[in-house]
């Protein structure tokens, strides 16, 4: 008796399971992997001129493909354009996957052709020294980036990593481009930025080698929205999330996420659902010399202890559980003399917590003689709360929120989105959260960008904080689902997600794009007068 054929998915990645899946091959999808064997690159290559090639097909050439025979209209093109791929073959044919590929890079990146065929073409190949004849099958495609060659295009010749390369041309393969990957089944989807992921990934295409004609891996990106319906379906709430399948009925779980290959294996023998989890002792039962506080028990605390410290903390934050055992040992070490060490869970005593407008966890407040003094949010290690308190002393100045620094960021709120947007002809506006570590890393970049523009008034960069009052709701109806998240506005109507590079050079690149568009049209017109 045959196993049957079992899924076990990775989601940033989630899958179902049939048999057909078996025969039927990998399919399209997208996850990025950090890098990629040598060999594998140079297999891709012949691959790529022939699948370009095979696609040629004698028809015009799309209008958003840009064909280039004069050399100062090529080096214009680099000149305006920030994002460039260049095909060069000796037909004069039209590429219909490149077509594809321009449609979906549109405001993004840029297509070119240059036929290296006919006279003018010819004598513009030799100017640039390309010839493409010395290649397989007569074809060469270039990347040219900020108006200097980039890179040669040697990924797959398929829409998807075309198109996934021209968003980010610096950015990692897609995870079905490795061929170590060729036993994972890939589902058609978008690439997704999830560290555990990329972690887990080397381990779950060795697994499904190893399983290969007995189970099915498979691997599906389920950040979008429109995959909603299935995350609820199969309770995906974080990323990564396995779902093993049989015969097409979703089973349960498999929730080691520091799984080897061969963990994967050994539990696809026999695989059994999740073991219930052993509830965690709390905080305050756990022995710890910490003096635990409740509603009831607070004020007179701090009447008999002129020198506190309050740790206000929640049972599922992350940073107060790493801050626990610090914050025990140093109650073990001050013991009273200078000061006592205090907590209180704030999910429970909910009074306190409203009373002294506790919004985030863990917060740390310093109390003499039963008043509040100091808010601390420095005090994180032992050390630092020792030190602090055998020394109280007012804390540093809290470093000044985004909006509240000068730059040429239009920072706004549900009050003024659209009527500001309406106004400006090319907007990028950043969604982003202030604790968010990603959001406060692109921040310098998109400030730069802004700056360099901020003469032009028919351009504009823009800011909205997502976790300021009525913002939330905004963002919500302009489909933020992560931060920091990108959308371009063209007078007030949102065009497209921007997908591209986080740095000053990404950003400003996606704006000369559309400015070095805007010029061209001028152009055409004054010639047509």
């Amino acid at each position: 008796m045959t196993a049957p054929l079992s899924v076990v998915a990775l989601s940033a990645q989630l899958h179902l399971n049939s048999e057909s899946h078996a025969s039927a091959g990998k399919t399209d999808g997208e996850c990025g992997r950090e890098s990629m064997l040598s060999h594998h690159r140079a297999t891709h290559k012949s691959h790529i001129r022939v699948a370009v090639s095979s696609a040629l097909q004698a028809t015009k050439v799309s209008p958003l493909i840009e064909k280039v025979s004069d050399h100062k209209d090529f080096k214009k093109l680099l000149r305006t354009r920030t994002n460039v791929l260049v095909l060069y073959t000796k037909s004069g044919a039209h590429l219909k996957l490149l077509s594809d590929v321009a449609q979906a890079v549109k405001g993004q990146g840029t297509i070119a052709w240059l036929n290296c065929g006919d006279s003018e073409g010819r004598k513009l190949c030799k100017k640039v020294k390309v010839d493409p004849s010395s290649k397989t099958n007569g074809v060469e495609v270039l990347h040219y980036k900020d108006g200097t060659f980039h890179t040669e295009y040697n990924r797959p010749a398929t829409f998807k990593s075309m198109v996934a390369f021209l968003k980010d041309p610096a950015g990692a393969p897609l995870w079905e481009e490795n061929s170590e990957a060729k036993d994972v089944v890939h589902i058609e989807s978008e690439k997704v930025r999830c560290g555990v992921c990329k972690r887990m990934q080397p381990i779950f295409q060795q697994a499904a080698t190893e399983t290969k004609g007995k189970y099915v891996l498979a691997g599906m990106n389920v950040h979008p929205a429109e995959f909603d319906g299935l995350k609820q379906e199969f309770s995906v709430k974080g990323y990564p999330t396995f779902c093993y399948f049989e015969k097409g009925k979703f089973l349960h779980h498999y929730e080691n996420y520091g799984a080897t290959s061969k963990d994967i294996t050994d539990w696809l023998k026999n695989p059994q659902p999740p073991q219930p989890k052993t509830p965690e002792v709390p905080w305050s039962e756990s022995g710890s010399v910490v003096f635990h506080l409740t509603d009831e028990s607070f004020d007179t605390f701090l009447e008999e202890h002129p020198s506190a410290l309050v740790m206000f903390y929640a049972p599922w934050c992350g940073h107060c559980k790493k801050m626990k055992p610090e914050y025990d040992e140093a109650a073990e070490i001050l013991n009273r003399d200078p000061g006592v060490l205090a907590a209180v869970d704030a999910t429970i005593h909910k009074s306190i917590g409203e009373r002294f407008k506790i919004s985030g966890f863990p917060t740390v407040k310093y109390f003499e003689k039963g008043e509040e003094k100091y808010t601390l949010p420095q005090l994180r290690s032992k050390d630092k709360i020792i030190e602090w308190l055998q020394n109280p002393q007012a804390p540093p100045p809290p470093e000044k929120s985004w909006d509240e620094m000068p730059s040429s960021v239009s920072h706004l709120g549900a009050e003024d989105f659209r009527e500001f947007l309406k106004k400006k002809k090319h907007a990028l506006v950043m969604f982003y959260a202030p604790w968010c570590p990603h959001c406060k890393n692109a921040v310098p970049h998109f400030t730069t960008a802004a700056e360099l523009f901020k003469e032009d008034r028919k351009i504009a960069y823009a800011a909205v904080d997502c976790t300021k009052g009525q913002n939330h709701e905004l963002c919500k109806q302009e489909g933020v689902e992560g931060y920091p998240t990108f959308n371009y506005y063209n007078y007030g109507k949102f065009s497209e997600k921007y997908n591209g590079e986080r740095g000053e050079a990404g950003f400003t690149g996606f704006m000369r794009n559309l400015r070095g568009r805007d010029q061209e049209k001028v152009g055409k017109r004054k010639e047509e007068l």
